[in-house]
């Protein structure tokens, strides 16, 4: 029987959890694991001060080290779970579950089909996560539903009664030969919303992901929208981003009102090994009580911190340092997958 009152949780609601998986030599942050440890560790302390962490290792060594790592930093231990499983990386946003939550604490873990990005990366142990999970009995009793339709949790945000937002780019290149319509009645289907907006432009030069959502615009509480953008007329990213600024203006709430936009500063250009890196301020990570934004050392840090906190209020604003991460291509919300409450078992 289907749960007609299950939805897609804004991020913004209450949260039993985050959850990561430790990069280790065996996945691609190899060849710079020191640096995106710092990065992983600073994450850990910003969590465990709000809420549970529930952390993904490969085996006891990995835990061992994770916890040696952890205690010369301020993370809350006891606030840490562990769970060993195989994994090829740690983009948990794309491969963890996407929970949708119905009337008396009923759950289904959306488990749609993860191809590492349209098959641009290996992605066997990653697509098989959420079952490990579930027979790790990480979501108590949880229902869990398998969709072979291919859905990355990075590729939409809720606003957590009935609306989808998302990315023509990203979905046509895993899709093309479905319209969008199709792919409208899918997506509204698996996630039990009520409507799909869509936008066509807006793309970060070194996204691996085809324009995630994530990387671009946010939803927030109050019908508000934050929006990466680009003030720099000479940057690649300028008309692009101008023109998804428009859509967003342009769109409007299920009642016909415009949504209050925020718009996020621009990093400058950050250049390793010749190639640009994406470096977006809309990857933040919202938990109990706090927002976690990611901050790359640059002159705009404080200043996106600050509008992200205002879109956000009430809430503590921490920033993470997210410089390592983007050396391949996500940032701080790429990394976690929020956890309603109530779902941990």
């Amino acid at each position: 029987m289907i749960d007609s009152s299950l939805r897609l949780p804004a991020e913004w609601e209450p949260q039993a959890a985050v959850l990561i998986a430790w990069p280790h030599a065996g996945t691609d942050w190899a060849e710079r694991l020191e640096q995106v440890e710092s990065t992983y560790a600073a994450l850990a302390a910003a969590v465990t001060r709000f809420q549970p962490l529930i952390i993904v290792v490969a085996d006891a060594d990995l835990r061992a080290h994770v916890i040696t790592k952890l205690q010369n930093t301020t993370a809350d231990l006891s606030r840490i779970r562990f769970v060993e499983l195989p994994y090829d990386d740690t983009w948990l946003r794309d491969s963890g579950p996407i929970t949708l939550r119905g009337e008396n604490n009923h759950f289904q873990l959306t488990d749609f089909r993860f191809t590492g990005w349209g098959g641009k990366f290996g992605a066997e142990q990653d697509d098989a996560l959420i079952a490990g999970l579930v027979t790790a009995g990480v979501f108590g009793s949880a229902e869990h539903k398998r969709i072979d339709w291919a859905l990355e949790g990075g590729g939409i945000e809720s606003d957590g009664a009935g609306t989808v937002l998302t990315t023509w780019r990203c979905l046509v290149q895993r899709h093309p030969e479905q319209s969008r319509e199709e792919m409208s009645a899918l997506l509204r289907d698996g996630l039990h919303a009520k409507r799909v907006l869509w936008l066509d432009y807006g793309y970060l030069e070194g996204d691996d992901t085809d324009a995630h959502i994530d990387t671009l615009a946010r939803f927030a509480p109050g019908d508000r929208i934050v929006y990466q953008a680009c003030d720099d007329v000479a940057d690649a990213h300028h008309a692009e981003l101008q023109r998804m600024g428009e859509e967003l203006a342009a769109l409007r709430t299920p009642d016909g009102k415009p949504y209050t936009l925020y718009p996020l500063p621009w990093a400058k250009p950050i250049i390793d090994e010749g190639r640009r890196l994406a470096a977006s301020y809309a990857n933040y990570l919202i938990v109990n009580g706090a927002v976690l934004v990611p901050a790359y050392g640059d002159t705009a840090d404080d200043e996106a911190a600050r509008i992200i906190g205002e879109a956000h209020p009430g809430r503590t604003v921490v920033q993470v340092p997210c410089r390592p991460l983007i050396w391949q291509n996500g940032s701080l919300h790429c990394i976690t997958m929020q956890l309603p409450a109530g779902l941990v078992g």
